[in-house]
């Protein structure tokens, strides 16, 4: 068992040790993988320095959302089924919007992660962050007026 990325105490009793290591490292093989595909540029460059990066944003989140603040469904992690999703459409996916995601701050590095919901993250998409929360204080000043 590993000691070095032990399940954050706020999350303990929701998920298991090894369920936890489980998605770190599937986070952290996925993320890996993508940067190298989109040559993008940053300090990490090891398996081992994602999973030290992602963790350290997961302790950091205390659980919470980046951007909206809600305690996520960390229950919900290594859940999600591919074929049900395809199934049953946009409802499947609706039910995982506080499922916590790995996001990039800035997507032309790879050196600044955050915990986010995959909601939070879909609508940000290749945004970054100072562009991102632009972007969503126009939404607002558009419908505060109404």
């Amino acid at each position: 068992m590993s000691k070095k990325y032990q399940l954050p105490a706020f999350l303990d009793g929701i998920v298991s040790q090894e369920k936890y290591l489980r998605w770190l490292s599937r986070k952290a093989v996925a993320h890996r993988r993508s940067d190298a595909k989109r040559k993008k540029a940053g300090s990490l460059s090891t398996l081992e320095s994602y999973k030290m990066a992602i963790h350290a944003a997961v302790i950091k989140s205390g659980g919470h959302c980046f951007y909206t603040g809600e305690f996520m469904e960390w229950d919900k992690i290594s859940t999600y089924d591919n074929a049900l999703s395809a199934a049953t459409g946009i409802l499947y996916k609706r039910a995982f919007a506080r499922l916590p995601s790995v996001d990039h701050l800035n997507p032309e590095t790879n050196d600044a992660f955050v915990i986010c919901s995959w909601q939070a993250n879909d609508s940000k998409n290749d945004m970054n962050h100072e562009d991102f929360i632009s972007f969503c204080k126009k939404i607002i000043a558009k419908h505060e007026q109404n």
